[in-house]
């Protein structure tokens, strides 16, 4: 397994950031790929993906673990039993100040088995390609919190 971690901070109140991630149907405005989501239930989700122009659906199962403080709330995902890619991973939404917070994403996923399931290159072109869509997802995310209030 490989793991991916990339944070970002945001100028909005921790609340603000942790409605949104729970807010699945926004997540084709900040994760790129993702052309339709919605919930199932309180601890389940489905994404209708478009990754490389090939129309795909992946169900994932959410669950909080709230730390509070300076622990800040973590939100854990992965996808479901019988998926094709295997991928996990977590957000950490902590408080720096009354208005200002730090987002983290966490991505843990098989390099091979997610080439199969989404295409794209190998090896540390793949990671790459892997780390900068980590990245600009947290900038679209980032953008999106801070422009909807």
């Amino acid at each position: 397994m490989s793991t991916i971690e990339k944070q970002i901070d945001v100028d909005v109140p921790a609340e603000v950031a942790w409605d949104c991630l729970h807010s699945v149907e926004s997540y084709p405005r900040f994760v790129d790929g993702v052309r339709e989501a919605r919930p199932q239930g309180k601890s389940r989700a489905h994404l209708d993906l478009e990754p490389g122009g090939r129309l795909s659906g992946v169900d994932t199962e959410i669950s909080d673990r709230a730390k509070g403080g300076e622990k800040g709330n973590v939100m854990l995902w992965h996808t479901a039993k019988g998926e094709s890619a295997e991928l996990k991973g977590a957000f950490t939404v902590r408080s720096i100040d009354a208005q200002h917070t730090q987002v983290q994403v966490r991505v843990e996923y098989d390099p091979e088995k997610t080439r199969e399931a989404f295409g794209g290159p190998k090896g540390f072109a793949q990671s790459d390609a892997i780390q900068e869509l980590v990245q600009h997802d947290l900038e679209k995310f980032k953008d999106l919190v801070e422009h909807k209030r």
